[in-house]
């Protein structure tokens, strides 16, 4: 089955496509792609004669693929469909693609054009015991790269080598070409290497996030031996990691009923290089190619070129990663600009704010802020309508809440829930969260409610509740869905003075009236009992600034 991969500031979605598709910002399309550029029905992707064809919609703002504008296009696997700030990438089915695509592989290094070797469905291991490898050949940690001038070139075989490398970096540069890709990038090296030189089976290990060595991408030439479990020597990665050196060897995989007596029972021997893929002289991956052809299948010339195609490699890869590097940083940034003023975003982007995981104690300030009637004024009104009014009314509060550095914690229907203490803390956050309060209810009616009321639109109105005091935040939620929040009876009782607050009302509780008494005026009501409290609670009315 055919699939999409939505990449947006929340991350990445993949889906499967039907016959029929549309994408758009409605919720009533086959996929929903959240982005205010994007138009409600904007694009469809349908299934005609075996090829997904895509169909601009008449959106206002364009469909691009590939970074072209398109009415109507045919896709092929890899493309970028690109929609206001959301990328897609389609990916045809793989079985269907290799039928098409798989030809059989001549006897030399060469691949007949279409060819496709086998993907990353190979099991890889690394066993300590399992793969004896004799090291024929290893060469220096740097292979040098320098071109003598020419005058100087004496030795013909120097010529030929010279004449290898540059073959070797053109063919390489011409078939990886600007992709920046990890994942993609690593399947065209191979497949690069293939090409250059006679091998059955080609895996790159990458250190992960925990700085283990780890298969990120694993070619086989035979689509039929994909599948197959491929065995690692630890001899050769040993001594690749030690040396930082290019290696040849025998291999011979031991049948595992022999393990006290490896010399008698063999099977599967076989050539292998592995080479170091280097950065800053730091060694980050290693490049193994191997056949099962017969022992001595490679040359030091062979292993001399795979060394040179594993250096321009290693530029490609780490360009790669650094820009993967900066695109996650951007979702990032983007993703903490939804919550945090952009300067604040900024400090937690660069790592001067640590946003931790799991929860910490912090004092904080809570506001609620709480539509009133609006459950029976969305009756008489469309959905869409409904949308757009929020949409607005939300774009002028959060604005606010960001003007003093706050945290936007959640939109829970039309109830606004902020932060003033974390994930950064000031000290006078409880005087920013009365400000923002009261400055809510006046940008509300000037800014908001005037310009509806000339229009015969329906107006708004707000009840606001803030309390102050010690929460857990954090990262919370589950493995796979995870917010940053704050929890604790503070954020309850600031709840409930928000359900207690009529409309045009910013209440705050003592715990806020002693920290802000002497920047606002206030009114001071009854005692309130509120659920959950066994006490009643000593409440104010905020009425202005002092």
């Amino acid at each position: 089955m055919a699939t999409i991969t939505i990449i947006s500031p929340d991350g990445r979605l993949e889906r499967e496509l039907g016959g029929h598709n549309t994408l758009g910002r409605h919720p009533s399309n086959t996929h929903q792609v959240l982005d205010k550029i994007v138009s409600k029905e904007h694009c469809h992707i349908d299934l005609v004669e075996g090829r997904y064809i895509l169909r601009d919609y008449g959106s206002l703002n364009g469909t691009f693929v590939n970074g072209e504008r398109v009415s109507e296009v045919a896709l092929n696997p890899g493309d970028e469909i690109k929609m206001g700030s959301t990328r897609i990438i389609f990916d045809a089915d793989a079985a269907a693609t290799r039928q098409q695509q798989v030809a059989a592989a001549p006897a030399g290094g060469g691949l007949p054009p279409g060819f496709r070797p086998g993907m990353m469905n190979s099991k890889v291991t690394i066993a300590p015991g399992v793969v004896e490898s004799h090291i024929r050949t290893k060469l220096a940690p740097l292979l040098e790269q320098n071109f003598m001038p020419a005058h100087m070139v004496q030795d013909p075989a120097a010529l030929q080598r010279d004449y290898e490398k540059l073959r070797a970096s053109y063919e390489l540069s011409q078939a990886i070409g600007g992709e920046l890709d990890v994942d993609r990038l690593l399947a065209k090296i191979l497949d690069a290497a293939f090409s250059l030189l006679s091998a059955d089976r080609g895996v790159i290990l990458l250190y992960d996030e925990e700085k283990e060595l780890k298969p990120r991408c694993v070619r086989t030439r035979n689509p039929k031996a994909d599948g197959e479990e491929v065995m690692l020597s630890t001899t050769i990665i040993e001594e690749v990691l030690r040396d930082k050196a290019a290696v040849l060897s025998s291999d011979a995989s031991v049948d595992s009923r022999f393990q006290g007596a490896h010399s008698i029972i063999m099977q599967g021997i076989r050539s292998s290089m592995a080479v170091p893929l280097l950065h800053g002289g730091e060694v980050f991956g290693i490049m193994l190619l191997d056949s099962q052809i017969a022992a001595n299948a490679f040359t030091e010339k062979d292993l001399q070129l795979f060394q040179n195609v594993a250096n321009q490699a290693a530029i490609a890869i780490q360009n790669s990663l650094f820009a993967q590097k900066l695109e996650q940083e951007a979702i990032t940034r983007e993703r903490f600009q939804r919550l945090l003023s952009p300067a604040i975003a900024e400090q937690v982007v660069n790592g001067n704010v640590e946003v931790k995981k799991g929860g910490e104690l912090r004092d904080t300030t809570v506001l609620f802020s709480d539509i009133r009637g609006f459950t029976s004024m969305s009756e008489n009104m469309r959905p869409q309508e409904v949308v757009d009014m929020l949409n607005d009314y939300f774009e002028l509060m959060v604005e606010i809440i960001f003007d003093n550095e706050g945290t936007l914690d959640k939109f829970v229907g039309d109830e606004i829930m902020a932060l003033f203490g974390a994930p950064v803390a000031h000290d006078d956050d409880p005087l920013r969260a009365v400000r923002t309060g009261l400055t809510m209810l006046q940008v509300l009616e000037t800014g908001f409610n005037a310009p509806r009321r000339v229009q015969g639109l329906p107006e708004l109105q707000i009840g606001i509740g803030i309390n102050s005091g010690e929460c857990l935040a954090g990262y919370l939620g589950s493995s796979k869905a995870l917010e940053y929040t704050v929890i604790g009876d503070t954020v309850n009782t600031g709840a409930r003075l928000c359900s207690l607050a009529e409309a045009g009302q910013c209440l705050i509780s003592e715990a806020t009236y002693q920290a802000v008494k002497d920047h606002f005026d206030v009114v001071e009501l009854p005692m309130q009992q509120v659920k959950g409290k066994r006490l009643a609670l000593k409440v104010y009315n905020v009425v202005g600034f002092r």
